[in-house]
Parts: C-alpha cells; structure tokens; sequence
C-alpha cells in the first residue's frame, strides 16, 4: 500500500488548508487511516483518525472542534480539513494506514505511511 499525502502550505493564523491522503489499490477491506504531525525536536503526534467501514472519526484534544477528517471511499482517499489554524499547529503533517478497525495514538502501530506535507501557520 501507497500513501501520498498533499495539499501542505503557509497560512495565516485564523486560516485554513485541507490535506489529502491519496490511497494505492489495495485490497485490504477493513483499515483505519489516521493523520500525524511532528513538530521540529518533538514527537510524532496523532491528531484524528477514520474508519474506512463506517467513517467512524477520532480526534485527539489539541484539534477537536477545528479539524474534521473524512474519506471518499471511491476515490480512495482521505482529507483532513484544518480551519482556526494556530502557529501551533505548524509541523510535517503525515497519514498513516492501519489494518483493523482500532484507531491507535502510537505511530508504530501504524503499518504504512505517506511522506510528510509541512504546514506553516504564520503569526
């Protein structure tokens, strides 16, 4: 399985972008995909996470109410859209694929990943 991930850029505080996540054939049926961001000298972090069986949606605390992920099962793909970005949020952002249905926070769970695509939010 691919993952290529786009749709990164600079943005002013307030601002927002959305990212894709565009999937390779596959025939894995039941999988999570979720996105990370890793800030400069920091960790990995998970932000939200989707379930490809019933669009079942997470979001860690940091995001909850500003980013909302989803998914085209027919275009194989998921998006993550970020509105009220925050210098904060600034980062390489990466998704990541998951075989089964749990939606973990540890990125080594996770069994494929797409490059990063960064994302500057300027003060």
């Amino acid at each position: 399985v691919q993952l290529q991930a786009s749709g990164g850029g600079l943005v002013q505080t307030g601002g927002s972008l959305r990212l894709s996540c565009a999937e390779s054939e596959h025939t894995t049926t039941v999988y999570t995909v979720s996105w990370f961001r890793q800030a400069p000298g920091l960790e990995r972090e998970w932000i939200a996470g989707i379930r490809r069986s019933d669009a079942t949606t997470y979001y860690a605390d940091s995001v909850k109410g500003r980013f909302t992920i989803s998914r085209d099962n027919a275009k194989n793909s998921v998006y993550l859209q970020m509105d009220s970005l925050r210098p904060e949020d600034s980062g390489s952002y990466y998704c990541a694929l998951r075989k089964g249905a749990r939606v973990p926070e540890r990125p080594h769970e996770y069994d494929y990943w797409g490059q990063g695509t960064q994302v500057t939010v300027s003060s």
